[in-house]
C-alpha cells in the first residue's frame, strides 16, 4: 500500500481497522441483542429475526449476532469491508450500498447503524431518505437501533475540541500513530475531523478528513416520527461506546425507560419502532 493509493487508511484495510478498534467482548454486538430481546417479542421468543446493518465494516458485529441466532445482512460503502465480512464471519451476508438510499429486495425485523454512522447523513435530505429506506425494509413492529455521537454534548462542552488527541497501536509489528484534531461547523451543523496518520515505512503522513452531522435528540426523534416510527427509548448511557460501557449482566433491564436520561453525554442510543 503507498499513501497516495489509501481512499481511507482504516476503511480500505479491515484488518487494519479491527487492530485499532478491538472489540473481544462483542460489546456492540451484546448492545443490539438486548436491545432486541427487550423491545422485540419474536427474538424473546426464538423465533427467527433477521437483522441489517448499516455500515456493518469489517461485518464483526454481524458475526457475533449471527452467532446468536439472528441472521445478518449488511451494507457498507466500502468494497474492501464487504469481502471481508464475506470471508472472515460466517454466515454474514453483506453487500455494497450506501445507507442514504438503499434496496435490498427484504422485509427485515430489525435496522442497527453504529458508531455514528447515520451522521454521514449530512443534510435533512440525505437523513429524511435513509430513514424512509429504513421504514420501507422494515416489517411493522421492527426496531431501527442507531448509535451515535451526541450533539447536544457539545453544548457549551469543548472537553473533544481543545486540542488534538493522540493514538497509537501496533499491528503486525509495527505501531501506527495518529494525531486527531475535532471542530465544530456550525454553518453545516457538522463535526469535522482532520487525522494525520504516521504510517511504518513511510516520511510523508497521510492527511484524511471527515465529517458526521452532529443532530440533537428532539430533531432526531422529529425526523424519526416523520418518516413513520415511535420511539421506544433514548438515552446517553449506558452504551457500548458509552463511558462504562454496556453491562453484561442482563438480569435487570440495561435500558433506561424514556424520558429518564438527562441526554447529556457524548454519545446517544435511539431504538425506533416501525409503525
Amino acid at each position: 500500500m503507498s499513501v497516495p493509493e489509501a481512499r481511507n487508511l482504516l476503511t480500505d484495510n479491515p484488518e487494519l481497522y479491527e487492530a485499532r478498534f478491538p472489540d473481544p467482548d462483542h460489546v456492540a454486538a451484546r448492545f443490539v441483542d438486548d436491545v432486541l430481546r427487550t423491545f422485540l417479542p419474536s427474538a424473546v421468543a426464538g423465533e427467527p429475526v433477521t437483522v441489517l446493518d448499516l455500515g456493518c465494516g469489517t461485518g464483526r458485529d454481524l458475526g457475533h449476532l449471527v452467532g446468536c441466532g439472528y441472521h445478518g445482512l449488511g451494507i457498507d460503502r466500502s468494497t474492501a469491508m464487504v469481502g471481508y465480512a464475506n470471508r472472515t464471519y460466517p454466515g454474514v451476508s453483506a453487500t455494497v450500498g450506501d445507507l442514504r438510499s438503499f434496496v435490498i429486495g427484504a422485509a427485515v425485523d430489525a435496522i442497527i447503524c453504529l458508531d455514528s454512522s447515520l451522521l454521514y447523513c449530512h443534510t435533512d435530505a440525505e437523513l429524511e431518505s435513509c430513514l424512509r429506506c429504513c421504514r420501507d425494509h422494515l416489517r411493522r413492529g421492527g426496531l431501527l437501533i442507531a448509535e451515535m455521537r451526541n450533539g447536544a454534548f457539545f453544548l457549551g462542552n469543548t472537553e473533544l475540541l481543545d486540542g488534538p488527541s493522540h493514538s497509537a497501536f501496533e499491528w503486525r509489528g509495527q505501531m501506527w500513530r495518529a494525531e486527531t484534531t475535532l471542530w465544530v461547523d456550525r454553518a453545516a451543523q457538522l463535526l469535522r475531523r482532520r487525522r494525520e496518520w504516521r504510517l511504518p515505512a513511510f516520511t510523508e503522513p497521510l492527511v484524511q478528513e471527515s465529517a458526521w452531522r452532529l443532530l440533537f435528540p428532539v430533531e432526531l426523534a422529529s425526523h424519526l416520527r416523520r418518516a413513520g416510527f415511535t420511539v421506544r427509548a433514548m438515552f446517553d448511557a449506558p452504551g457500548p461506546r458509552a463511558e462504562g460501557g454496556w453491562p453484561r449482566d442482563r438480569r435487570s433491564d440495561p435500558v433506561p425507560a424514556l424520558g429518564s436520561a438527562d441526554l447529556s453525554g457524548d454519545r446517544l442510543h435511539i431504538v425506533a419502532e416501525a409503525c
